[in-house]
């Protein structure tokens, strides 16, 4: 098991630094907000790992605040995307 958890968090951060190389290239304001949500996901990702490895749910709160700000992060960015296009 501990194998498995090794590869998937190896596989995360590989995720992560092809997803931080997609922020720095992104032609578009709109690819860089979605790559910053990739991002949070992927930390969610990696916390929910470290958590199933240690066995300890302390940072489960944690886990939801990441949630709930990329959730409401992305709402956020595609409100403000969508008035910016009809303003035009």
């Amino acid at each position: 098991m501990s194998i498995i958890l090794s590869i998937g968090l190896g596989l995360l951060f590989a995720a992560a630094g092809l997803v931080l190389v997609r922020i720095a290239r992104g032609p578009t304001t709109l690819d860089r907000a979605l790559s910053l949500d990739v991002v949070i996901v992927i930390v969610i990702g990696i916390m929910a790992t470290q958590i199933v490895r240690t066995g300890d749910a302390g940072t489960l709160p944690i886990l939801v605040v990441f949630s709930l700000t990329g959730f409401v992060g992305s709402v956020s960015v595609a409100r403000f995307m969508a008035r910016k296009d009809d303003a035009s």
